[in-house]
């Protein structure tokens, strides 16, 4: 047995999360329902904006979350990852330790700049519309992939939202290519639609010409990278891209093709208040079930009933004494 089973690249940000309603949207000018990449100047303008909205601070950024779930569901995990000699640095990091998830930023010589954030806003219908400053994670490159961690693990996964940069985007590359060298298995997240819809020659570029061995994604990031309103058509042109692969559906469950039979997984019926984090978790539970020798049936089993609790409260991820009723269901 390897000694890390997930080696993850992505940014590091510190999410704000607020609740707020679809008037309040309005106001600032923020599109509803993606990613928006925004400057420091506006960062500080929402977060004035949002001063008076109750809200939760956790470290984040897509890829961390998920690699969070595989840690407290007692996996081994490590994060490759920039974050600034300041405050919400230091805040990032000891939130990361105290979640499990080993990497070599802690206890290293950090650049003077400022760490990122994601200002993460929650409407009533559970929809959430993120604007995030990158900060000196937008540096992010291949000085921080860890090639000896990198080798002693059985995954690396690659967050989709580090196309959007040609310096992050080349730590991405750098960390598929390591993997293919040390016989590592290569997964990777689409992240966002805006990503498929808008940096989707990047997304292609970090896939290869060889494809990766496991991706996530929803139904619409699915179908825009397929370019087809049909959900069968796009996963069978990803099946060219991907020799396993998971989509999820929303209300709807997911998806799962392990290489030989697609897996439908069922969806749990709860009330959501709150859909950020509901992916990063999907993917940290089916990652920590498919590595601990679970096949894709029982790994979409987990996967679907960690992504269903963590919609129906509020906030990225679940609490440690939430995981071990989970992993009951394997």
């Amino acid at each position: 047995m390897k000694p890390y089973h997930v080696y993850a690249v992505g940014n590091a940000l510190v999410d704000m999360e607020y609740e707020i309603n679809d008037a309040d949207l309005q106001q600032f000018g923020t599109e509803k329902g993606v990613m928006t990449l925004i400057d420091e100047e506006r960062h500080d303008t929402l977060e004035q904006l949002l001063a008076s909205h109750p809200h939760k601070r956790a470290c984040g950024g897509s890829a961390a979350n998920t690699v969070i779930a595989v840690a407290q569901l007692g996996g081994k995990a490590y994060y490759s990852c920039k974050v600034g000699n300041d405050e919400g640095g230091d805040f990032y990091l000891r939130d990361l330790d105290e979640c499990g998830v080993k990497s070599a930023a802690l206890g290293r010589e950090r650049d003077a700049g400022t760490t990122g954030k994601c200002l993460v806003m929650i409407t009533p219908d559970a929809e959430r519309t993120m604007n995030t400053y990158l900060g000196i994670t937008g540096e992010l490159s291949a000085d921080q992939v860890n090639e000896e961690a990198l080798a002693a693990s059985e995954y690396v996964y690659i967050e989709g939202y580090l196309v959007t940069s040609d310096c992050c985007r080349a730590a991405a590359i750098r960390v598929r290519d390591l993997a293919r060298k040390h016989g590592v298995k290569v997964a990777m997240t689409f992240s966002d639609p805006a990503m498929v819809e808008y940096f989707k020659d990047g997304v292609n570029e970090v896939l290869g010409k060889d494809g990766v061995d496991l991706l996530f994604c929803n139904e619409q990031e699915a179908c825009t990278w397929a370019g087809t309103d049909n959900l069968d058509d796009a996963i069978a042109s990803l099946k060219l891209m991907a020799k396993q692969l998971v989509v999820t559906l929303g209300s709807k469950g997911a998806v799962a093709w392990d290489g030989n039979t697609l897996h439908e997984i069922a969806p749990h019926e709860v009330t959501a208040v709150d859909s950020n984090g509901a992916g990063d978790l999907f993917a940290g539970a089916f990652m920590y079930a498919i590595t601990h020798g679970h096949d894709f049936a029982a790994a979409g089993r987990l996967a679907s009933a960690a992504s269903a609790q963590i919609v129906s409260q509020f906030g990225p991820r679940l609490e440690p004494d939430q995981y071990p009723a989970l992993k009951d269901l394997l």
